[in-house]
Formats: structure tokens, sequence, C-alpha cells
């Protein structure tokens, strides 16, 4: 991995949340969660440049810092433009501490549970028993647009960035399920990570979440080891994932050691109460919902982002080129559309095809501004179900699937 640290910015949050985030910030803590040196002690650790300057991951650029710990860090829209996002600009969501040992050599993970041969694997093992397959896949938190509700919903307050389409190297998920032999009786997959608990708790698991078994043999989910051609970067999982696409990031478990199925939905931790869940039915913002009214999110609603221009852009001329993505959890994206009069009217933008099923969709235009003056761009995508992205997304206590079309902020002339 290079040496080479790259600069995370502190989101900016006023008055007493940005106090608070100051005060969790600690030297041990961030020298711990990063593996950088510890600044020296004429450093103020409560300061805002020691919360500057101090927050680098090697690796990673241009990210701006929601929680130091865990490390949560999500990617302005204007550095997510690659096809591909480079493992640099992919966003990071941590529930727990990154382990300390990540040697891929001796690293295991263990298949078990409702399986006819359970099987313990070496990464090695991996490599050489089953297909090595290379895809273009999203992963999203499926809190992503947090910070777009009102009232606000308590969580990290994401705005655009939790998302990336990187490049995933690994064997098939469901090529080693069967390999396993699964039991008739099995219905859930529970996953489980070598990630430590806040608490420092031995044996107590942060996050462990499953999906159903119909979900677990879609051939694109993938036990992955690889990035962009490269090794995965510790903070997003290395060395051993998973990338379960379509689904909330939160499937994918990074620093994967157990694999086991079972006959009942998973009860793990951030499977159960109001974690990863929304309401049957609509409701009211700032309601309370029964847990019992809550129902597990599956697969992900319709989304755009435009990466270019960045907002807040100046436009010399009357004319500019609008780009960005879209995708959509377990099927397609059919149209993107353009707006720059606050949806009066619609102006079709060209869309690409996935580069393979699970893959973000490149859309591009050409905007015509009857004038100068300040102007907004909005994007609108369209998926295969005739679903689009709404304004303004239905409320839920926890801030999930915030799907509400992005928009761009542009003076021209």
């Amino acid at each position: 991995m290079s040496e080479e640290i790259g600069k995370v910015r502190p989101a900016r949050v006023p008055g007493a949340s940005r106090r608070d985030f100051l005060r969790r910030a600690n030297l041990a803590a961030l020298g711990t969660l990063v593996g950088m040196a510890v600044p020296s002690p004429q450093w103020n650790p409560f300061s805002r440049a020691y919360a500057a300057e101090s927050a680098g991951v090697r690796g990673k650029d241009g990210l701006t810092v929601l929680t130091p710990r865990p490390l949560n860090a999500e990617t302005p829209p204007h550095l997510l433009d690659d096809e591909v996002t480079p493992t640099a600009r992919h966003f990071i969501r941590n529930n727990g501490i990154v382990p300390a040992d990540l040697d891929p050599a001796a690293w295991e993970l263990r298949i078990d549970g409702l399986v006819d041969r359970p099987m313990t694997l070496r990464i090695d093992d991996l490599r050489s028993g089953f297909e090595v397959v290379t895809h273009r896949l999203v992963i999203e938190c499926g809190g992503n647009g947090r910070s777009g509700f009102e009232p606000p919903t308590r969580g990290n307050q994401w705005t655009y960035g939790a998302v990336g389409c990187a490049e995933w190297t690994g064997v098939r998920l469901a090529d080693v399920l069967e390999a396993a032999g699964v039991k008739s009786t099995a219905i859930y997959t529970a996953h489980e990570g070598a990630d430590r608990h806040l608490s420092g708790t031995p044996g107590k698991l942060p996050i462990s979440r499953g999906v159903p078994i119909e979900k677990a043999m879609d051939p694109y989910n993938l036990i992955a080891f690889g990035m962009n051609g490269g090794p995965l970067h510790p903070m997003n999982g290395a060395p051993l994932r998973l990338v379960i696409p379509g689904w909330p990031g939160s499937c994918s478990q990074k620093w994967l050691n157990r694999i086991w199925l079972r006959d009942i939905v998973h009860d793990g931790p951030k499977m159960t109460g109001s974690s990863y869940r929304v309401p049957r039915y609509p409701v009211s913002p700032g309601a309370s919902v029964p847990e019992e009214d809550l129902e597990i999110i599956h697969a992900m609603p319709v989304k755009s982002l435009i990466t270019r221009p960045r907002t807040g852009a100046h436009v010399s001329g009357l004319e500019l080129e609008v780009a960005g993505h879209a995708w959509v959890g377990d099927s397609e994206v059919t149209k993107v559309d353009l707006s720059i009069d606050f949806g009066a009217t619609w102006q079709p933008a060209q869309l690409s095809p996935p580069h393979n099923p699970h893959a973000w969709q490149r859309f591009m235009g050409r905007i015509r501004f009857p004038q100068s003056g300040y102007f907004e761009v909005w994007a609108r995508a369209t998926d295969t179900t005739g679903a689009s992205q709404p304004f303004r997304a239905a409320w839920n206590p926890k801030g999930y699937l915030n799907n509400a079309m992005h928009h761009v902020s542009v003076q021209v002339g």
C-alpha cells in the first residue's frame, strides 16, 4: 500500500455538533483507526487544525469525515465522476474498529451452519478452487442521504457520497455455498467479520447481517479479495469481504471470516429492532413507528447523482455539459431526464447501459440556458418498473433510502 497520506476533511458541522465531534476525537483513537503516526504533543487534540490534519487515511483522498470512531467518511459528488470509482475515492462505512491483523496469507473463512460440508477456506483456496471473476458493482449505504430528512433522524448524516462503483475481484458467493451443500432447511445467510466492537468486549460483534438464500445465490454476489486491480483497502474490508450489490451496503460484510446458514431470518447485530428497517406503510414526518411495523430493507431504490459540474460552478456561456451516474437495486435504469426549471419541463439525457448487472450507468446531457443568472440542474432517473425519483423521499424513523432527486446549482454568464 502506498505510504502517501491522503487528506480526509472533517464534516462541516456548526455549533454544538461540531464541538461534540472534536471532543470525541482523541490522539489514540484516530491513530489506531487510520494507521498513522500520532501527532506531536504540542498539537491540541480538540483544535480544528488537529481534526483537519490528523484525520488522514493512507490510500484515501478528498473524503469528508462524518465520525472518527468508528471512522465514517463520504465522497463529494464531483469526485465520483469516474465510471469505476477509484479506491482512493471509495467511501468508508465502519461500525466497529478495523482488525489489527490483516495478513491475507493467514486469513480464514469458515462456511458452516446448515450445510452438508462445513469448510474452512484460505484466500488461496478460494483462488484455486473456484472461478475468479471481476465485476463493477455498486455499494451504497442504506443511510446515504440521511441529512436530507426533515425532521432530522439519528445516525451518520450522509449527504450524497456514501456510494461507489468499484471493480471487485473474487469468487461467486453462490459457488462457495453450492460447494458446501446448502441444506433444504436453510432460508437465510448470516455474515460475520473480524472487526471489533467499540466497547472492546471480546467476542461482541459490531454488525452481523445476512440475506435470504434466494438473494445469496445471485451470481453477482462476490466473496471479494481484490479491488480495482489491486488488493482491498483496509478501510474497505481487506483482506476479504462480501459484495452484495443492489441491497444496503451493510449486507456486504467487511473483514469477512464466517458465513453460516440458518433456518430463521438472521438475528445478529443490526438485523433486529429498527436497524435497516423502514415502515410497512407511509408515516408522517417525525412519527413513532412500532418495531413490529418495520420491515427489513431489501433492494435499494432508483437513484442518480450529478458528478459534473460540481455544485456552485460558474458557466461562462449559455451551454453546459452535465454528467453523472444512475443505479437501482435489483433492476436497471431505463432513462434519466434533466430539468433547469424545477421540473416544469424535462429533457432526456443520453444513458449508457450498465457494464454488467448491478453496475451504475453513465448519463450525459447538454443543457442550453435561456439567459444568464442562477439555475439549478436537476436529474431524475427511472427504472424498468416505471419508478422514478421523487422530489422528496418518504420520511422514516432511521433516515434510510433517501432517493430524492439530486441537483447542482450553477451561475450562468
